[in-house]
């Protein structure tokens, strides 16, 4: 078994799962579909594509939270004051009143994410296509890119998810105004159907934008001795 780690950091990131036009929401940690997202972009392939999909959405994922972020939303309006009226994209004009959307996100958030998988060469593909990929990385919105690069050095390790996620040094950089924590949070799907229910596992092409269900389960672990920064 075999385990491929992402990178997650970035001063904005969103994970939604139940968004509509005008409220798009937030988890806490990264959904199953966003990472997967992410990787069929690195991979270059298409929305409508699930012939070279339905592979990845097979790993099992895991995530450790280094560092857990603020939620925050921005506050957005799309049309015009009930008074005026605006050009639509397909060039008709409309009076119709604004609408208001308010988009949650993380901010200053970093997750160490975990793909186990018995396919080690899927896995050596996918860490190739982070290190050079075929189009724009995001962290859940296309405007939400990274901070820092989604591939980690010797980041295919040959051992089991949650083995992988316990003892990989911290990835947040420790900071004069914050207290290192002592201990971390790490969610892992679950096979015995515990834990907390998210409708993030893709059934289809994104296009199809069908997503079915799966179980979480959310542990403490010990902080990891090794840390990879310095404090800034």
């Amino acid at each position: 078994m075999s385990t491929l780690l992402l990178r997650l950091a970035g001063p904005m990131q969103s994970w939604g799962t139940t968004s509509r036009f005008d409220q798009r929401d937030t988890g806490k940690e990264p959904s199953k579909s966003g990472v997967i997202g992410l990787l069929a972009a690195a991979m270059g392939i298409d929305q409508e594509n699930w012939t070279d999909l339905k592979p990845l959405t097979n790993l099992a994922m895991g995530v450790r939270h280094d560092r857990p972020g603020f939620p925050k939303y921005d506050y957005q309006t799309a049309g015009c004051a009930m008074a005026d009226s605006i050009i639509k994209a397909n060039g008709e004009l409309s009076t119709a009143g604004g609408v208001v959307s308010r988009r949650f996100y993380l901010a200053d958030a970093v997750f160490l994410a975990g793909l186990e998988s018995q396919d080690e060469s899927l896995l050596v593909r996918a860490d190739a296509a982070l290190r050079n990929p075929k189009w724009q990385l995001s962290l859940g919105r296309k405007s939400y890119v990274p901070s820092e690069p989604v591939w980690l050095e010797n980041g295919i390790q040959d051992a089991p998810l949650l083995e992988v996620l316990s003892k990989w040094p911290w990835l947040a950089v420790e900071r004069k105004w914050e207290k290192r924590p002592e201990k971390l949070l790490v969610s892992f799907e679950s096979n015995d159907g515990s834990g907390t229910l998210k409708m993030d596992q893709p059934l289809a092409s994104f296009a199809a934008r069908r997503f079915g269900a799966r179980f979480v389960r959310s542990e403490w672990i010990k902080f990891p001795r090794e840390v990879l920064n310095v404090p800034a």
